[in-house]
């Protein structure tokens, strides 16, 4: 019999992607007799897994007080929500950009569904170890609780981690906040993605540390320094601070790092001294660093065509196999000197062949901006002092010119002042990309009268950004709005009974949602919990005299009204499966109901009949 389920905060599909259950499911894949009765037998996955286990009690690593827990907070579902602020928003409609207020922890478990393997890039510049306090808690047996407290939207007040100097646990705090953070965030990454982390000399040798074990060791490909400033400090007792270190990790060694437009100067190095036909050229050495004994394969006796005399390798062997050297001496690529008789000849490089050029890990105050330009950037948009030491958008647009492609989706959970987002917009102008930006930001109060915490900052510097882009190009038509989330319990509420007064509290949960939220309030946690984009198009039709929404071109289909009787039903139910046929879907139709807005169970019964009858079988009410 036909029938429609119904969704409780225990359902998995009603919660954040469940990170263990996936990687059970991956290991079961690979390795199906390594399962007994559900669970994995360790002895027949070592046994699989052959030489590749290390059993050694000392191991090389990083290793700290909590390092378990971290790991396991960073697998624990969320049971949280976003719920949708259209008021606070920019150019709602049309917008495929977000800014998240919330607990970046929470709000990277709920992005799972939607965006796992989307972003190409992430950059973040959380909390330095500075042996001051900073506010993310270390208390996660109930993180959503948590967040309101130290957020004050709930009783309790300002909750902030004591992080001093002075305490045993002061590397340990940092690592425990930081560690989950990025094993979500490595999630997200596509595989051609990569991952970009502000950072100074305090933590910056555990922080590679612990991306080594989250991304692998394989997959480093940068430690930037950032010159920070130009000029010294009389206030030092040892060394002057001048740079900061920007740690870049790859997902996987398919990433390949964007390369620079050539210059003048490296294109006045070319030549072409014999008058190639091909144009201009630059010699390559053809002796090899490794010596004779290091590479033996790549010695052999050199043979110059010209003077038909042999050079052996002494001290260095050849860069360069026997079949590749005889290779680019049928083609004319290799110069034996003015008279054609020197013993070794230089590798023609033609600039016609050149690509870019790779990136160096020091980025001058002239390449990449400095402090000094980050508050004139800020306070060109928002006068007064508003925010501590933002970053300069232009070094922001270098991380976005090297890792990013026009159209790719980028994330910062550490938003701040709200810079990245800046410089997302900026360079869109400037290559006419299409880049979208993800934003999220933790509404951690403020000292500041005219905002009340830093999340408002971040809303008003992409506002007022967006605003004066488009004043000095005016046709500039790129997108410079926003839709604002914010964390917030499920719209579904847990069943709380009260022992003492079980009569009331059925009358209290007889309604599933929360009291005070909206449609489009639940419609946005099903679309975190389907797995769609939050800037999917929803449309909405009324279809016997009920408000039916169409999200994501009939992907998922929601009717959250009152007063679906039995007269009501069979109208409706026709109405949904025409609009699904005209739709058509590419994917197979979710239609989900308040429970509550069935009349009875009949009328229930008979809603899920037709649309099953019509090829929707995956009915849900909440």
């Amino acid at each position: 019999m036909a029938d429609i389920k119904k969704l409780d905060l225990n359902d998995p599909a009603i919660k954040s992607a469940d990170i263990v259950a996936g990687n059970v499911e991956a290991l079961k894949a690979l390795f199906p007799e390594a399962f007994t009765e559900g669970a994995v037998d360790f002895e027949v996955l070592k046994q699989l897994l052959g030489g590749t286990i290390d059993e050694r009690d000392e191991k090389y690593g990083l290793n700290w007080h909590g390092k378990r827990k971290a790991r396991q907070i960073a697998l624990t579902p969320s049971t949280g929500t976003l719920l949708p602020c259209p008021e606070e928003s920019l150019d709602w409609d049309t917008t495929q950009n977000l800014i998240i207020e919330g607990d970046n922890l929470e709000v990277l478990k709920l992005l799972q569904k939607s965006y796992t393997g989307k972003v190409k890039l992430i950059y973040i510049d959380p909390p330095y170890n500075t042996g001051k306090d900073f506010i993310y808690p270390d208390d996660f047996r109930d993180s959503i609780r948590n967040y309101l407290e130290m957020t004050g939207q709930i009783e309790s007040g300002r909750r902030i981690t004591s992080n001093t100097d002075t305490s045993g646990r002061f590397h340990t705090d940092w690592l425990n906040m930081i560690y989950p953070r990025l094993k979500l965030a490595s999630s997200l990454l596509r595989y051609d993605g990569v991952i970009f982390i502000s950072v100074d000399d305090t933590e910056l040798p555990r922080l590679r540390l612990v991306c080594d074990e989250i991304f692998g060791e394989e997959n480093f490909r940068a430690d930037i320094s950032w010159q920070k400033r130009y000029t010294r400090s009389n206030n030092t007792v040892d060394f002057t601070d001048v740079v900061e270190h920007i740690v870049t990790y790859a997902r996987s060694d398919v990433f390949s790092v964007n390369l620079l437009p050539r210059t003048e100067e490296a294109d006045a190095r070319y030549s072409n001294p014999d008058k190639d036909p091909r144009g201009v050229w630059k010699g390559a050495s053809f002796l090899n660093p490794a010596t004779p004994a290091e590479r033996p394969n790549l010695c052999y006796p050199l043979l110059n065509p010209n003077t038909g005399i042999t050079t052996n390798p002494t001290t260095n062997a050849w860069r360069r196999s026997k079949d590749a050297f005889d290779k680019l001496q049928a083609e004319g690529r290799l110069y034996w000197g003015p008279e054609g008789r020197q013993a070794i000849p230089a590798i023609k490089m033609f600039l016609s062949e050149a690509r870019g050029m790779t990136p160096i890990n020091l980025w001058t105050h002239e390449y990449a901006g400095n402090t000094d330009q980050g508050t004139r950037d800020l306070e060109q948009l928002i006068p007064g002092k508003v925010f501590d030491n933002p970053k300069p958008v232009q070094l922001l647009k270098r991380i976005l010119e090297h890792g990013t492609n026009d159209d790719s989706l980028v994330l910062d959970f550490f938003a701040g002042s709200g810079t990245f987002a800046e410089a997302v917009m900026s360079l869109n102008y400037v290559d006419g990309g299409t880049r979208r930006h993800i934003s999220i930001q933790l509404p951690e109060p403020t000292d500041n009268i005219k905002f009340k915490n830093i999340s408002e900052i971040t809303k008003e510097r992409i506002r007022q950004a967006g605003k004066k882009l488009k004043s000095d190009y005016p046709l500039f038509k790129g997108d410079t709005g926003f839709r604002v989330l914010k964390l917030a319990p499920s719209n579904i509420q847990a069943w709380e009974p009260d022992a003492a007064d079980l009569e009331n509290s059925l009358l209290k949960n007889a309604e599933h949602l929360v009291q005070g939220r909206t449609e489009a309030d639940v419609l946005y946690e099903l679309l975190l919990k389907l797995g769609l984009d939050l800037c999917v198009p929803i449309e909405q039709k009324e279809i016997a005299g009920k408000r039916v929404h169409a999200i994501g071109g009939g992907a998922l289909m929601a009717c959250l009204a009152d007063g679906l009787t039995k007269e009501v039903v069979e109208p409706l139910s026709v109405g949904i499966v025409a609009w699904q046929k005209a739709l058509a879907p590419a994917v197979d139709t979710r239609v989900v109901f308040k429970d509550s807005g069935f009349a009875d169970d009949i009328a229930k019964t008979n809603m899920a009949a037709i649309l099953n009858q019509n090829g929707i079988s995956d009915v849900r009410s909440l």
